[in-house]
């Protein structure tokens, strides 16, 4: 067997250690020049999802809410006026997290609602929970809610069949959103 040489593994180690540099180098150059548009799509998207559940000209900037920790915005209209507030919630599901945005209008009623993920939920049953028909079910509600398997009447969201376990995690979503939007109004509500 042949010996190694010093020269046989430092020339390979210096060469790997040049390549990696020189890696490390252009992707930070590449990070510091797309960073600053990453962030303004990321902000684009945000106040576009935003806008989906309250309609507004522009919204604050993300803070989050004392008593519940959830991260809200305010909507504002071109005078600069709160119209309502975004809040972003989350429950535990079936598999796993489901979240939620939802909009309120000053008195407390439901401007929109969409669901950010429930993508750790049954395909075909909790996942459900994305859709129209289900999402289109609070909208126009105020107060603290409760699912129910027959009636969307009043207070009531009808739970997806056989999904109860999502729907009421949407629902604990949305009412932990609207303790925080009462601790937020000082308890301004409808509901």
């Amino acid at each position: 067997m042949k010996q190694m040489k010093l020269k046989d593994i430092l020339v390979p180690t210096l060469a790997l250690f040049l390549i990696c540099l020189i890696a490390t180098v252009l992707l930070a150059l590449t990070n510091s020049v797309t960073a600053k548009t990453i962030d303004q799509n990321a902000a684009e998207t945000a106040n576009a999802a935003r806008s989906e559940v309250l309609e507004a000209a522009a919204f604050t900037e993300e803070t989050q809410e004392p008593q519940t920790g959830l991260l809200y915005c305010a909507g504002q209209n071109e005078a600069g006026e709160t119209v309502g507030y975004v809040f972003t919630a989350t429950a535990k599901g079936y598999g796993g997290d489901v979240k939620v945005m939802v909009g309120y209008d000053m008195t407390g009623t439901i401007s929109g609602f969409t669901i950010l993920d429930c993508s750790n939920e049954t395909p075909g049953l909790g996942q459900n929970s994305k859709k129209p028909e289900f999402m289109g079910r609070f909208p126009g509600k105020s107060g603290e809610l409760t699912v129910d398997k027959y009636s969307n009447e009043g207070q009531n969201i009808q739970a997806i069949t056989a999904a109860t376990i999502t729907s009421k995690a949407v629902v604990k979503a949305v009412n932990t959103a609207t303790e925080a939007f009462m601790n937020l109004t000082g308890g301004a509500s409808n509901g």
